[in-house]
């Protein structure tokens, strides 16, 4: 269900940071799908924090179709990650590399400090079924400058 992400920190030197979704200070940097780069997007929310947003870091996609995420009002986004880890059932991590020119799928909700990420998950391609029921989302990313956003 992506249970962690590794995002290259531009205000670092580009130097890959691992971010676990139960830190409440989870964040990864987020793109509009026009392009338009939001920087670091806080992470879902959990139970103890203030806000309207529903509990939790994902987005299942079949709520999404079926209007479940309507009420929020939420925008296509893109996760700017370099790669994401998924926990198997023995509680054991799996880290997986994000192929160059794509991101995680992601809703947008907010606006300016209330504004949150959720991953956009699926069932599991049939090669990594043992590891989770769920799975993230990958999109590509629209085209970009050379000098790029934080993340490669």
């Amino acid at each position: 269900m992506c249970g962690g992400v590794e995002a290259k920190d531009k205000n670092r030197a580009y130097v890959p940071v691992k971010v676990y979704f139960p830190n409440p200070k989870a964040a990864f940097p987020v793109m509009l799908e026009d392009g338009t780069e939001l920087g670091w997007v806080p992470w879902g929310r959990r139970k103890e924090q203030p806000g309207s947003g529903p509990q939790g870091g994902w987005a299942k996609r079949e709520t999404i179709e079926r209007g479940g995420w309507d009420k929020y009002h939420p925008q296509r986004a893109l996760g700017l990650v370099s790669g994401y880890m998924e926990k198997d059932a023995a509680r054991v991590s799996h880290w997986f590399e994000m192929t160059q020119g794509y991101g995680l799928e992601c809703l947008l909700i907010g606006e300016a400090e209330e504004r949150r990420v959720y991953v956009v998950t699926t069932t599991p391609p049939p090669a990594f079924e043992w590891v989770h029921d769920r799975w993230p989302m990958i999109a590509e990313l629209p085209a970009r400058s050379e000098e790029g956003p934080g993340w490669s």
